[in-house]
């Protein structure tokens, strides 16, 4: 790793913000309904929170695609129908957006490859997350220095979905299909996604256990829709440099 960053990741609950029922309180979602202005003092709450500036805070408009956008700089508006964001530039922060999806931090610490992804059911079907491998290959990333965090997300014991909808993800993302605490047929899109990194040579593959369905410090979608959306961050930050560097 370079001595003049750190990577960071940080991930949100549903505490700490502004917003009203259904929303209530940390909502960081523009699309779901909530009052802009709520959204707008959530955001900024947490770019202070992290220690970034609220300018350079990358989000996205994520439409379930297999889209990825390299980006250089600050941008003035979400990223425009994408679903993967890669930078090579310090202190300059990734967001994605959850409520049951799985959001996915990656890192080549050594070549200051960063990307933030929005893998939810369509998109780890159609293969967002190799296309981000790709991108972040064309960028001098190297598979085995990457690592990888698999954020809070709908757990296989939850995802129900019909057994021909099971079948079909699993026949695209294998290691996915499972059965759900009740005995039905169920998605564990989280343990789809680790092998397919692990099949890929990344090295390094955490996940954060929690299940947006039935933690109710989380927002989700199936539990409860309409309703907010967390936020899965990632940067390279230069003020947390080593300082013996």
């Amino acid at each position: 790793m370079t001595d003049a960053w750190r990577v960071r990741r940080a991930v949100t609950s549903r505490a700490g913000g502004v917003s009203t029922a259904p929303y209530d309180t940390f909502n960081l979602g523009d699309h779901v309904g909530d009052d802009p202005a709520a959204v707008a003092e959530n955001r900024a709450r947490l770019a202070r929170d992290l220690g970034v500036d609220p300018g350079r805070m990358v989000w996205m408009e994520q439409i379930h695609s297999r889209t990825v956008t390299v980006v250089d700089g600050p941008v003035d508006a979400p990223v425009p129908a994408t679903d993967a964001l890669v930078t090579t530039q310090p202190d300059l922060a990734l967001v994605v957006v959850t409520a049951d999806c799985v959001p996915l931090l990656l890192s080549d610490d050594e070549a200051g490859v960063i990307a933030a992804v929005h893998a939810g059911r369509i998109g780890a079907r159609i293969g967002i997350v190799p296309a981000t491998l790709e991108a972040m290959y064309a960028l001098g990333a190297k598979p085995e220095r990457i690592g990888a965090l698999l954020g809070p997300a709908a757990s296989g014991e939850q995802y129900e979905v019909p057994p021909e909808m099971q079948r079909d993800v699993e026949q695209h993302l294998p290691g996915s299909a499972c059965t759900t605490a009740k005995g039905t047929t169920g998605l564990d899109l989280r343990a789809g996604i680790s092998r397919q990194l692990l099949e890929a040579g990344v090295a390094a593959v955490a996940q954060d256990p929690r299940c947006t369905i039935t933690d109710q410090d989380l927002f989700s979608h199936r539990r409860g829709a309409p309703t907010g959306r967390l936020a899965s961050v990632i940067w390279m930050d230069t003020a947390a440099a080593d300082p013996s560097a």
